[in-house]
């Protein structure tokens, strides 16, 4: 009796909790709860739900307001109660703005802006009812989510269809496992074709240059897009399996894996021409377009990453606009934080744009004097002549003046010689046309053009002015052609027998008797002069021919 008694209490209060839910449709969200409520399984009153619908008979609508709720189902959309309006005379002033113009809002609320605009609310008289777009192309709308109705099936097979395991159709579970073998087999297949085609046009587009570099990006991205192919036309069959309590999670998954690969997929394009960029820029004459290649890399993976996670968010609930305004204020907040960097950034890029060096290039940047070695995001790094490496700010590189010595055509160099006070005006003579000779035989040297004078009288020497012009840029090649022009010259001094100078003070004493004087000897004989020129110009000429033989048997 007790059982019993139990038993009708329980089924009244559920009658009794049943009908405390009326039908209201005073409001965007009454109406929507009210469509949605009485299409529950526990709840389920298709007559009242169809009140929503209006404009159309009652068979009709109790069929579009079941669609309207297969749709939301299918697709996994599900209605935030907590966002959607309560007032009467609520205004749609958002979704009010088409095309740049401001258009007059209405009386309407969408549920879902972003992914099913169609399905909204809207007020007509004192009621909220479903708008006549949604009512008109609702069949439509899930004639395209439900395009596989495995009607052939059902009537071929109908007791697989009907037969349950704990409320689930057993035929559900195997046909979503036909399906997961299906997509493998259709990415394997799919991919292979791609990467055909990709290689073809390769051959096709480069005249049938082979980059094997490439081939393997060519594999990641054939993967790719065969996936993401697979991707969405899983999301096309899977409302068809009615997996309403969970469609609403597997789409997420699957947005967040097409966000996933389509960035991945980006990345490998870029990484694919970049590729191509650097193969181009080695064949260029600057070396600084080499360097170009991982700053982009670096730079465009960090936007398509940022721009894939804010994407993300923007499955997760957030809105759109949030998302924005965040990134925008963010993106302030970083800039006023990291002002720096934000300079090396625009000097990164002015330094590309202008290009007043190349890495290798003997720069002189500010008060630091060395070779460009590499030229990164944030800054420049210089090697000195003393091997040390300075770091320099491509803010400040970009703002200072820069003397490039590695773009000259020669390299100049400019040196005095200070001989004896007491050489005679002849090999005075002698040893200036003797360097001249020297200079004209130097393999690297710029024979039409130099200057040696004798230029002055200083504080202990006589000064000849030696203005010459190396053809070897390189600073190390530069070291060592000075070296085999000053050997030159030593040697020619030594053979006429001409002193060079030192700061000294001369104290002249009259000769003692009895002694020989202090006074420097010189030979001023104009055959033995011409014969101590020639004989160290025979050495130079030697020694220049040793030279090359010994660069000749090195190896490549």
């Amino acid at each position: 009796m007790k059982k019993l008694l139990f038993f009708i209490v329980l089924i009244s209060s559920s009658i009794f909790a049943q009908n405390t839910v009326k039908v209201d449709l005073t409001n965007p969200k009454a109406t929507i709860y009210t469509h949605l409520y009485f299409l529950q399984a526990d709840s389920y009153n298709a007559s009242k739900s169809a009140l929503t619908i209006r404009g159309v008979s009652k068979k009709e609508a109790i069929a579009k307001a079941i669609k309207i709720k297969e749709v939301m189902d299918g697709k996994g959309l599900m209605v935030d109660m907590d966002k959607v309006p309560t007032d009467k005379n609520y205004l749609d002033t958002i979704s009010g703005f088409t095309g740049g113009a401001i258009v007059e809002a209405h009386h309407r609320f969408i549920p879902f802006p972003e992914k099913m605009p169609e399905i909204y609310v809207e007020k007509i008289g004192s009621r909220w009812y479903y708008s006549k777009e949604t009512i008109e192309y609702i069949d439509e709308i899930h004639q395209e989510i439900f395009p596989w109705e495995f009607k052939w099936l059902q009537k071929k097979f109908p007791a697989i269809f009907e037969k349950k395991i704990e409320g689930v159709n057993i035929w559900k579970p195997f046909a979503i496992l036909i399906l997961i073998g299906l997509c493998i087999l259709f990415v394997k297949i799919l991919k292979r074709i791609l990467f055909f085609i990709l290689r073809k046009t390769q051959n096709l587009v480069l005249h049938d240059k082979t980059y094997k570099s490439s081939f393997e990006l060519f594999s990641e991205i054939s993967r790719i897009i065969a996936l993401l192919i697979m991707l969405v036309i899983v999301e096309r069959i899977l409302p068809s399996f009615q997996l309403f309590k969970i469609n609403n999670f597997l789409f997420l998954a699957l947005d967040i894996a097409e966000t996933v690969f389509f960035v991945y997929l980006i990345i490998k394009i870029i990484k694919l021409i970049l590729l191509y960029y650097s193969d181009f820029s080695q064949k260029t004459h600057s070396k600084l377009d080499e360097q170009l290649a991982p700053i982009l890399n670096k730079l465009l993976l960090g936007i398509v990453v940022f721009i894939g996670f804010l994407h993300i968010l923007t499955l997760f609930g957030v809105e759109p606009t949030t998302v924005l305004a965040g990134a925008s204020i963010g993106g302030v907040a970083i800039a006023f934080a990291a002002q720096d960097s934000v300079k090396n950034l625009i000097g990164t890029i002015n330094i590309f744009l202008d290009k007043p060096f190349r890495l290798g290039d003997w720069v002189v940047i500010g008060g630091v004097e060395g070779t460009v070695e590499h030229v990164g995001l944030r800054s420049t790094q210089v090697r000195a002549a003393d091997t040390s490496v300075f770091q320099i700010p491509n803010s400040k590189v970009s703002e200072m003046e820069i003397n490039n010595k590695g773009l000259r055509i020669f390299r100049r160099y400019n040196t005095e010689l200070g001989i004896r006070y007491d050489t005679p005006p002849e090999l005075i003579e002698a040893f200036v046309q003797g360097i001249r000779k020297i200079i004209i035989e130097h393999p690297d040297t710029r024979s039409e053009s130099f200057n040696v004078e004798f230029t002055g009288f200083g504080d202990s020497a006589l000064k000849i002015l030696v203005n010459v012009f190396f053809k070897q840029l390189d600073w190390g090649l530069e070291q060592s052609s000075k070296h085999r022009l000053h050997i030159a010259i030593v040697k020619l001094a030594s053979a006429l027998g001409v002193g060079f100078a030192f700061p000294s003070s001369t104290l002249m004493v009259e000769q003692l008797p009895g002694q020989e004087s202090l006074a420097a000897k010189y030979n001023t004989n104009k055959k033995d002069i011409e014969n101590s020129i020639n004989s160290v110009l025979k050495e130079f000429e030697d020694m220049d021919h040793e030279v090359d033989k010994n660069a000749s048997s090195l190896p490549d």
